[in-house]
């Protein structure tokens, strides 16, 4: 049982993932830091001074505190964002795929799909 659970864990995609989660949490750091020290303060200045982790509504005694739900959000989005930006660029700096040789043609008298090595057509009989 030990030697297959070194197995499973030595496995290309176990590694993967385990270096994957570590650096999307280092990342996430990144981006919060972007949200919370440079964005959110821009635009609490330009909404007029709002700071909306602070916003808060009291009902009795318990206390809403619907800005930190709306400065959740605004997180969310920006670093939606941010991810789809670095993930477009990394699509748009990966080579395309090289185009597959073509494995079938078309037989030029009776237009029936047939390999490509064909030296007779299958359907009309013809030479190719």
């Amino acid at each position: 049982m030990l030697k297959e659970f070194k197995d499973f864990v030595m496995r290309g995609n176990v590694i993967d993932l385990a270096i994957a989660v570590i650096i999307g949490g280092a990342f996430g750091k990144i981006v919060a830091s972007l949200v919370g020290d440079v964005l959110m303060p821009v635009i609490g200045l330009l909404l007029g001074g709002v700071n909306f982790s602070e916003l808060a509504l009291t009902v009795g005694d318990a206390v809403v505190k619907y800005g930190a739900f709306i400065q959740s959000i605004i997180d969310f989005l920006v670093i939606a964002f941010v991810i789809f930006l670095f993930i477009r660029t990394m699509n748009r700096m990966q080579k395309p795929a090289p185009a597959a040789e073509p494995t079938t043609k078309e037989c030029p008298y009776c237009i029936t799909t047939i390999s490509i090595k064909a030296k007779r057509c299958p359907n009309c009989t013809s030479q190719l």
